[in-house]
């Protein structure tokens, strides 16, 4: 009963009491029968062993601001990313499997990324080594086959709308977390406080981590994942190179 009390006051506390039966999308509310109130979870990381694949609770999009990841040393390990003139604003930096309480790892499976699918990313990520790094950190514990777990990642991509005033990187410029993530509520009428984390490093934007239902159909509430987002009253967005 205690344990059921607080994960029900988080919940509250991270601003999802909004998260009522109109939000709901899936018939008869069954995308909250996995809610932290009422789940066992099958695993936890921190006792080690193997995740079964598939045994998951949402995905979290996670988009790195470009900008960010170039000045910070990542132009040694992407060229074509980083290169002068690219300025490409937010980029996928993966999908990944969650719990509500915890991630899946270790889930074993094939890791090798077959070519012909790799080639027929056309631009999902801003590096093919990336591609092959999250196939085989998150992809192999969705369940699927690497064809169908990209095609998940392009959909969840494609249903996130960038705000215009982050579409591409302008001048350097100071903002919040929080403006940043009001932004992206604006910009996608669906998505709600407590759905999303706006990540940071050192004072400077990282990502923004938006949360969807197992089958993409929308957002959904992730408290774990919102109350990790970065907590500066102010953070710098790098311009492009």
């Amino acid at each position: 009963m205690l344990r059921r009390f607080f994960a029900a006051f988080l919940l509250a506390l991270t601003g999802m009491s909004a998260y009522a039966a109109s939000d709901c999308v899936l018939d008869d509310c069954s995308d909250r029968q996995a809610s932290p109130q009422t789940r066992e979870y099958r695993y936890n990381p921190r006792r080690g062993g193997a995740a079964p694949a598939g045994d998951f609770d949402f995905y979290v999009l996670a988009l790195s601001w470009s900008p960010s990841f170039c000045a910070g040393g990542g132009a040694e390990r992407s060229r074509n990313q980083c290169a002068p003139g690219a300025n490409p604003g937010f980029v996928v930096h993966g999908l990944w499997p969650q719990y509500f309480q915890g991630y899946p790892s270790n889930c074993g499976g094939n890791g090798f990324l077959p070519f012909s699918v790799l080639n027929g990313l056309n631009g999902l990520y801003p590096d093919q080594g990336l591609a092959r790094h999250e196939w085989r950190q998150h992809g192999v514990c969705s369940g699927k086959n690497p064809a169908g777990y990209f095609a998940d990642v392009r959909a969840a991509r494609e249903a996130v709308t960038i705000p215009p005033t982050l579409r591409a990187p302008g001048e350097e410029r100071s903002t919040s977390p929080l403006d940043v993530q009001r932004a992206f509520i604006e910009a996608n009428p669906r998505l709600r406080p407590g759905m999303m984390a706006v990540t940071c490093r050192r004072g400077v934007l990282q990502e923004a981590r938006i949360c969807f239902s197992k089958d993409l159909r929308d957002f959904v509430a992730c408290p774990q994942v919102a109350r990790a987002g970065c907590r500066s009253q102010s953070i710098d967005v790098p311009a492009g190179r």
